[in-house]
């Protein structure tokens, strides 16, 4: 579907901004590929390019591949932008850019939703999902592109049904440069976590697409050529149990038509571990990988923070349950909740060792405006506004001790043996439990092959040779060899080294401790 009824046809610069470097972006892994510059496509942009009249030209532009030029702002009529909190002094700067150029800019995404106030210079802010507000939106601009007096505030109240929106504009983004793929099948979560701003922004009542919107959406990233691995970007893949349940048998055919090129990977709640019926389907349909935001593994915690859902199950055993079906569990874990004690870096660290889960982004807490913890803090005046902090909440334990208990954590847990180490146990226990796909021609293609030569000879000479760690990597590389597994090779050693590189620059202080810190390191510096 697309907006209809517009004429006046106007030329539409997007322009998404580039990341602050973080710890779950991968930046890292990026010279060991064979061409990869970013992380994911953005939806939201590519959603609103497909939307726009027909006759309406389009140009994206991702910062995190280049900067938009000159002459991407003088060509346009208008720009849009959009993009997270942890993005807000980028999407300011391009702002900027383009009143340079005498150019209206609007803004849309996750952040102006939840802060209009953080965008003070943008001529219109679009707050809230596609739908009525974007019709205005067009509408306006079809009739006068020059900037108004005075900021306008758009807010949507009649959301465009999911199953009505277009597939996104895969095909204005340069899909081979990402590190992954990325769809999205539902918005909204049931859960309310008092630190997550998910239902106070997309509602508690997930909506979703079809099936068949989805398999459409996979055949053109495919066509666009996204083959690798496509990520759901759901906030709870389960957010509807019997909507994903309903949409796995799809994926399962899909996969036998494509050959199971692609893996599958998505974000749920950790009581998906009490659904062996789901997980024996996503293991059919290649998911290989779950993010679950586990958060901490104290259930004193987690009551407080009403994360109950992480407490229908003993978590390692959810873990376990999870690996069980052939899928590596990726964890959100967070420090400097009230709760913690001088210990807590010590328990978590325990908890990284018996979990054997590789990857666990570790943050500082952080409130968020539109959550229950905001507005509690708010109220008990914990909030603080300082940019030379890692958090904006007071915590109850020294700030101090909290920083360091984190720098500590980031180098115990991702010190390169430590690492490896779970990377083999997933490799025997984890990933021999999934489905054995059959070679497919796309597999054995030259260009398959070329691909995986590439990344073999980045990584034996940047880390094989050049790396300081190359004596533990070596001594994972030939037991992978020898069993022929090329492709844990690659996965785990392209991860690893981010992890590695990232977590001795946070353990020195040269990292936020939080993805979404006020102390946005490197924001204020334009693309380049």
């Amino acid at each position: 579907m697309r907006a209809e009824g517009i004429k006046t046809a106007r030329r539409i610069l997007c322009v998404f901004p580039r990341y602050t470097s973080s710890f779950g972006t991968f930046e890292h892994s990026y010279p060991l590929t064979d061409g990869v510059k970013a992380f994911m496509p953005p939806q939201g942009l590519l959603l609103i390019a497909a939307y726009l009249p027909e006759n309406w030209p389009v140009r994206f532009v991702d910062e995190n591949l280049r900067p938009a030029t000159v002459e991407d702002f003088e060509w346009a009529d208008a720009v849009f932008v959009s993009g997270m909190h942890i993005q807000r002094q980028q999407m300011n700067d391009i702002c900027h850019r383009a009143h340079d150029h005498d150019l209206v800019v609007a803004i849309g995404g996750p952040s102006v939703s939840a802060c209009p106030d953080y965008y003070p210079s943008f001529d219109y802010l679009h707050v809230g999902e596609l739908g009525d507000a974007t019709n205005e939106l067009i509408r306006r601009l079809a009739d006068d592109t020059s900037r108004p007096d005075q900021q306008v505030v758009l807010k949507t109240i009649d959301r465009l049904p999911m199953t009505d929106f277009p597939l996104p504009a895969y095909e204005l983004a340069e899909t081979k440069k990402y590190f992954l793929g990325s769809i999205q099948f539902s918005s909204g979560c049931p859960y309310q976590c008092e630190f997550c701003d998910i239902p106070g922004l997309y509602g508690r009542n997930p909506r979703l697409k079809s099936p068949q919107q989805i398999i459409a959406e996979l055949d053109k990233l495919r066509a666009c050529g996204a083959t690798d691995t496509v990520y759901f970007v759901d906030d709870n893949f389960i957010g509807n149990r019997k909507a994903a349940s309903e949409l796995l048998p799809h994926l399962i055919e899909w996969q036998k038509r494509t050959g199971y090129v692609t893996r599958l990977a998505c974000e749920a709640t950790l009581n998906i571990a009490k659904r062996p019926e789901i997980l024996e389907k996503m293991r059919e349909a290649f998911f290989v990988t779950i993010f679950v935001g586990i958060e901490t593994p104290d259930p004193d915690a987690l009551k407080a923070m009403h994360k109950d859902q992480n407490m229908m199950v003993p978590i390692l055993e959810g873990v376990r349950t999870i690996n069980s079906f052939g899928m590596e569990v990726v964890s959100g874990i967070i420090m400097g909740l009230d709760t913690d004690k001088p210990q807590t870096g010590d328990a978590l660290i325990s908890f990284v060792e018996e979990s054997r889960i590789p990857l666990l982004t570790i943050n500082l807490l952080q409130a968020l405006p539109k959550t229950p913890l905001w507005d509690r803090l708010e109220k008990a005046g914990r909030l603080i506004d300082d940019e030379g902090r890692d958090s904006n909440v007071e915590f109850l334990l020294p700030y101090e001790d909290v920083v360091s208990s984190w720098r500590k954590c980031m180098e115990i847990a991702y010190e390169p043996k430590k690492l490896f180490d779970r990377y083999l146990h997933q490799c025997n226990y984890t990933y021999a439990n999934r489905i054995k796909v059959p070679v497919s021609p796309e597999m054995k293609s030259w260009a398959n092959i070329r691909r995986g030569l590439i990344m073999l000879r980045n990584i034996f000479w940047k880390v094989g040779v050049l790396g300081d760690y190359r004596r533990v990597f070596w001594k994972f590389a030939l037991g992978r060899l020898k069993r022929g597994d090329i492709e844990g090779l690659i996965s785990a050693t392209l991860v690893a080294h981010h992890l590695i590189t990232f977590a001795r620059a946070a353990s020195s202080g040269r990292q936020n401790a939080s993805n979404y810190s006020i102390r946005l390191r490197e924001a204020s510096v334009p693309a380049e």
